[in-house]
C-alpha cells in the first residue's frame, strides 16, 4: 500500500503534529471539538521532504490523493471547484511542526478565475466583495507562487486610491476593483509571458509547490536557526475552505490571545478589522481596532469567541493565539496555536496556571524558553526610542543587554573618562586581556573582530556586560581613534547605543529600561530547583562576579581563572618581573611578591562562597600575553624594570609562539617552572587556612590545565602537594583539598581511564577541547563558520553549541572512562557552552555532576537543567519553539 500524504482534518489529531505540522494537528483538533473551523485537507511533513527529493515536483499519486481529497471537501461544501456559478474556494497554508509566524507563504481566496468571480458576485449578490477576492488572489499568487514582486501590484492600488481621493482600499467601487483585476492580470502576463492560469486545479498545484518551496526561503532559513528548528523537519500544507471577513460591515477578521502575550495578564489581547481579509490585520494596510471594541458592536460574536478562547486554553493548558473570521455575523475559527510570549509573560502565565490549577509545576519549568531568561537580566532598549533609531552596522550579539555612551579606543581612557562620571562604550579592533579594566568601566564593548567566544565575548558575558563583537563593517582606527561605516565617521567622544542581543549599533544615545524582576521569577526558579539534578556553579574571577553568581543561584564556582588576576595593575609589574627573570631565584622573588595578592584574591572569593566548592584553574595562557607588544609600551616597561629595550625585545622574541595556543602554556609552563604553580597552590591553601580560623567552611579545588598525560599529570599534582605539605607544617593545622585536571586535550579525554587515578575530579573546557577537536582557532573561526552554517555543512556554531556528534562524544567516552577507573571522581564542564540549553541538557543526559557558566547565565543553566531532568525522566514530552 502507498504512504498517505494527506489527511482530511476529520482524520487527524493534535497528537499528529510531527506529521500534520502544528496549524494542522489543530485544525484538525478543533474539528473534534465540534468547534466551528472552515474544513479542509492537509499535505503532510513527510510530503514535502519528498517534494524536494522528487527535484521539487508533485508526483502523480500525491496529485491523485489531493483530487480525492477536494472531492471530499466539495461534497461536505456544496459546492464545486470549477463550478462558474458557485465555485469552491481554498487558502493555501504552510503549517510546520514549530510554530514560525510569518516565516512561511500562504495563499486566500484560490480558486478564483474570470467566470468564477461572476459566480461569487451573483450568489452572494455582492459584486464589490467578488472582485475585491479577485485582486487579492492575484496578486497573492502572483507574489507567492510565481515571484512577481508585490510592489508593482500595490503602486496600482495606491494610484487607483489617489485617482479616486479616497484613503482606504474598502472605498474603492466594485468598477474600480474591475478595472484594478484588469491591470493585475496585464501585470501578470507582462512579467511571467503568459496569461493568468483560469484553471483551479492548475492554480493548487502552483500554491502547494510555492508553499513547500517556502520553507527554504531565507527568512524561514534565519528563523529556524535562530531557534534551534531543525531543517529536515519540513512544513505541512494546509487546504481550507475560505471564509470571507470583507463581505460588508458584518464580516471581519482578527488574530488575538487568550492572555496578553507581553505581560501574560488573564485578559483577550488582540485586534481585528471588519470588511477585512486576514492579511489586512498584520499588513498594516488599515489600523485594526482592539479586540475588546468587538465587544461593543457585536457582543454575541464576542462573547462566542471568548468561551472558544478560555475552552481551548483549558483543552491545550496553554496561552492559546488564535485567527478567527466573522461571514456575515457567524464566526470561524482558522488557527489555534499555543501563543509566542516574552520571558516575563511566559513566567507570569506558567505561575497563574500552576495556581489555577491547569499545569503541574513540572509543566510550568516546561513553559519558558531557558535562553529567553536573559531578557529578564540585563537592561534593553526602550521598545518606542527603538523603533525609531535606525541601525549604522551589525555584528554578533556576543552579550545581551543594551548599551550607550561615549566612544573611546583604550582602556586607560575608557577608566579615566568613567572615573568623570561618563557613561563609555570601550571600541577595539580586538579586546586583550589588558583591557580588563576598561571593559570593567564600560557600559559596553565594541569589538571588529572576533566570534561568539572571543576574549571580548567571553569576558563581557562573565561580567554581565553589554558587548557586539565581530562588526566587520565597522573598521576601526585605533591610531587616529575613529571608527568608519560606509560613509559615516565617528571620532572618540562621540556617543553610540549598541544591542548585545541583537548585534545592532545604532548612531546616538537611546534610552534604556531595567529589567524587572517580578514575584514569580523567584516562584519558578524554585521550581527549577526542586526538579533539578545537574548543579550549575559559575565562572567567577574576583567576588563581584562570585556575589552576582551567588544572587543567580550558582552553587559554587567551577572556573576561577587565576590569569585574570595577574593583569591587575597593582600586581602586572610583578608578573613582568617573574617572567623576565633570568634565574630560579629572581623568578622566586617576584613569585613572593605577587603571593599576597593571589591570597588575597582567593580568600575574598571564599568568603561569599563559604561552605559551597570553588575550582582554581591555575595560570593557563602562554607567558608572552602578558607582556606588551607596541614599542612604546617596550620601552616604558624597560625603563621600569631597570633593562634595556634590546633585553625586553629579545625576552619577547624569546617567548614568541607561531600557534601560542598548542604552545607552551597550561601545565607545561608548570613542568618547566614549577615554582609558579606552588606559588599559587600555597596561596589557595593560604586563603583557605584564614577562612577555616574565621570558623567557616571551604573546600579548595585545585584545577591543572592543559594536561595530556598521567605523568604529566602526577609531575605536577606531585609539586602541589609537597608545597600544601609545607604550608600545613609552617602553619600547624591542615584544610580539606582536592586535585583535579582539565579535560581539554583530545588526547586527555581517549586517556581518562588512566588520569582519573590521579585525579579527584574532571572539569572540561569544552571551548579548547572544541578548537582542538575540529582544529579551528575559536578567535579566527567567525570568518568562516557562518559559511558552514549557510551552506547546511554545520547546523551551529561549535563554539556556540557543543558539538555532540563529535566533541560531545569525547566528553562522554572521557566521563565513561574515568567513572569506570575512580568511581568517586566528580566531573562538569566549564566552557561557555555551560550555559547554552541543549549543552546541559547533554550534560544531564551523561552524568555530569555540574555545568559552570558565567554569572549572568546562572538562571538560563538552571533553567535547563530542570528541563532536561524532566524529559529525560518523560522522553514522550513535546515543548514548543
Amino acid at each position: 500500500m502507498d504512504k498517505k500524504y494527506v489527511y482530511s482534518f476529520s482524520e487527524g489529531n493534535k497528537e499528529m503534529r510531527n506529521l500534520l505540522g502544528g496549524k494542522g494537528a489543530n485544525l484538525a483538533e478543533m474539528s473534534g471539538l465540534d468547534l466551528p473551523v472552515p474544513q479542509g485537507f492537509t499535505i503532510t511533513t513527510e510530503a514535502c521532504n519528498r517534494f524536494y527529493e522528487e527535484n521539487s515536483q508533485l508526483w502523480d499519486s500525491l496529485l491523485t490523493e489531493i483530487d480525492q481529497h477536494l472531492e471530499e471537501l466539495e461534497k461536505i461544501q456544496g459546492k464545486k471547484f470549477s463550478d462558474p456559478k458557485n465555485p469552491l474556494l481554498v487558502s493555501v497554508r504552510s503549517g510546520a511542526v514549530f510554530s514560525m509566524p510569518g516565516m512561511m507563504d500562504t495563499i486566500l481566496n484560490l480558486g478564483l478565475n474570470d467566470e468564477a468571480v461572476k459566480g461569487v458576485a451573483e450568489s452572494t449578490e455582492n459584486e464589490r466583495f467578488a472582485y475585491d477576492s479577485y485582486r487579492r488572489f492575484i496578486q497573492m499568487f502572483s507574489d507567492v507562487a510565481m515571484e512577481v514582486p508585490k510592489a508593482l501590484f500595490e503602486t496600482k492600488i495606491d494610484e487607483a486610491k489617489e485617482a479616486k481621493g479616497v484613503k482606504d482600499d474598502t472605498e474603492l467601487s466594485a468598477d474600480d476593483l474591475k478595472e484594478i483585476v484588469e491591470e493585475f492580470k496585464a501585470i501578470y502576463k507582462e512579467e511571467q509571458g503568459e496569461d493568468f492560469p483560469q484553471d483551479p486545479k492548475t492554480q493548487l498545484i502552483y500554491a502547494i509547490e510555492a508553499v513547500f518551496r517556502s520553507w527554504n526561503n531565507p527568512r524561514a532559513n534565519i528563523y529556524r536557526k535562530l531557534n534551534n528548528i531543525p531543517d529536515d523537519l519540513g512544513t505541512a500544507v494546509n487546504v481550507q475552505s475560505m471564509v470571507y471577513g470583507n463581505m460588508g460591515d458584518t464580516s471581519g477578521t482578527g488574530v488575538a490571545f487568550s492572555r496578553n502575550p507581553s505581560t501574560g495578564e488573564n485578559k483577550l489581547f488582540g485586534e481585528y478589522l471588519m470588511n477585512a481579509q486576514g492579511e489586512d490585520v498584520v499588513a498594516g494596510i488599515r489600523t485594526p481596532q482592539p479586540i475588546s471594541h468587538l465587544e461593543d458592536i457585536m457582543p454575541d460574536i464576542y462573547k462566542q469567541f471568548k468561551d472558544i478562547a478560555d475552552k481551548l486554553e483549558h483543552h491545550y493548558k496553554d496561552m492559546q493565539d488564535l485567527e478567527f473570521t466573522i461571514e456575515r455575523g457567524k464566526l470561524y475559527i482558522l488557527q489555534t496555536r499555543n501563543g509566542k510570549r516574552t520571558a516575563h509573560a511566559a513566567l507570569n502565565v506558567a505561575v497563574d496556571l500552576v495556581e489555577e490549577g491547569l499545569i503541574s509545576k513540572e509543566d510550568a519549568v516546561l513553559r519558558v524558553e531557558p535562553a529567553s531568561l536573559d531578557q529578564l537580566l540585563h537592561p534593553t532598549f526602550n521598545k518606542d526610542d527603538l523603533d525609531s533609531a535606525k541601525a549604522i552596522a551589525k555584528g554578533l550579539a556576543a552579550s545581551p543587554g543594551a548599551a550607550s555612551g561615549k566612544i573611546y579606543f583604550t582602556a586607560e581612557d575608557v577608566k579615566a573618562a568613567s572615573e568623570k562620571g561618563e557613561d563609555c562604550i570601550l571600541v577595539r579592533q580586538e579586546t586583550s586581556p589588558e583591557d580588563i579594566e576598561g571593559m570593567i568601566s564600560a557600559k559596553g564593548i565594541l569589538t571588529a573582530r572576533g566570534g561568539m567566544t572571543s576574549h571580548a565575548a567571553v569576558v563581557a558575558r562573565g561580567m554581565g556586560k553589554c558587548c557586539v563583537a565581530g562588526a566587520s563593517e565597522v573598521h576601526v582606527d585605533e591610531r587616529a581613534k575613529t571608527i568608519k561605516v560606509k560613509d559615516l565617521t565617528l571620532s572618540e567622544g562621540d556617543v553610540i547605543s549598541i544591542d548585545g542581543s541583537t548585534g545592532a549599533i545604532y548612531k546616538g544615545e537611546i534610552k534604556k529600561e531595567n529589567p524587572k524582576m517580578t514575584g514569580n521569577f523567584g516562584k519558578y526558579m524554585q521550581w527549577v530547583d526542586e526538579t533539578s539534578i545537574l548543579n550549575v556553579r559559575t565562572n567567577a574571577d574576583n567576588p563581584r562576579d562570585a556575589k552576582q553568581a551567588l544572587e543567580f543561584g550558582a552553587e559554587g564556582i567551577g572556573l576561577c581563572r587565576t590569569e585574570h588576576m595577574f593583569f591587575h595593575e597593582d600586581r602586572l609589574p610583578a608578573v613582568r618581573e617573574m617572567i623576565l627573570s633570568n634565574s630560579v631565584e629572581q623568578r622566586q622573588n617576584a613569585l613572593d611578591k605577587l603571593l599576597p595578592f593571589q591570597e588575597e584574591d582567593f580568600y575574598e572569593i571564599y568568603k561569599i562562597m563559604t561552605g559551597l566548592p570553588v575550582t582554581v584553574r591555575l595560570l593557563d595562557p602562554p607567558l608572552h600575553e602578558f607582556l606588551p607588544s607596541k614599542k612604546e609600551e617596550m620601552d616604558a616597561l624597560a625603563k621600569e624594570m631597570n633593562l634595556s629595550y634590546d633585553e625586553i625585545v629579545s625576552k619577547v622574541d624569546e617567548l614568541h609562539e607561531v600557534n601560542p595556543m598548542l604552545g607552551h602554556r597550561g601545565c607545561r609552563l608548570a613542568v618547566t617552572y614549577p615554582e609558579i604553580y606552588r606559588m599559587q597552590a600555597r596561596a589557595i591553601i593560604n586563603a583557605a587556612l584564614r577562612i577555616k580560623e574565621e570558623g567557616a567552611d571551604i573546600i579548595p579545588e585545585i584545577m591543572i590545565p592543559l594536561v595530556g598525560d598521567i605523568k604529566e599529570m602526577k609531575y605536577v599534582k606531585d609539586e602541589i602537594i609537597d608545597e600544601i605539605g609545607k604550608v600545613f607544617e609552617e602553619k600547624g593545622t591542615q584544610v580539606e583539598y582536592h586535585i583535579g585536571t582539565m579535560i581539554e586535550v583530545p588526547r586527555a579525554a581517549l586517556m581518562a581511564d588512566e588520569i582519573a587515578k590521579e585525579a579527584e575530579f574532571f572539569s572540561f573546557g569544552t571551548n579548547d577541547l572544541t578548537q582542538m577537536t575540529f582544529g579551528f582557532s575559536r578567535d579566527d573561526a567567525g570568518k568562516f563558520l557562518p559559511e558552514y552554517s549557510e551552506k547546511k555543512i554545520y547546523p551551529q556554531d561549535p563554539f556556540a553549541v557543543l558539538d555532540q556528534d563529535g566533541v560531545g562524544q569525547l566528553v562522554k567516552l572521557a566521563a565513561e572512562k574515568g567513572k569506570a577507573a575512580n568511581p568517586n571522581i566528580h566531573m562538569g564542564i566549564c566552557g561557555e557552552h555551560g550555559g547554552e540549553p541543549q549543552t546541559v541538557e547533554f550534560c544531564n543526559n551523561i552524568g555530569l555532576d555540574y555545568v559552570s557558566c558565567s554569572p549572568y547565565r546562572v538562571p538560563i543553566a538552571r533553567a535547563a537543567a530542570a528541563q532536561a531532568a524532566i524529559k529525560a525522566k518523560n522522553e514522550d514530552i513535546h515543548i514548543d519553539k
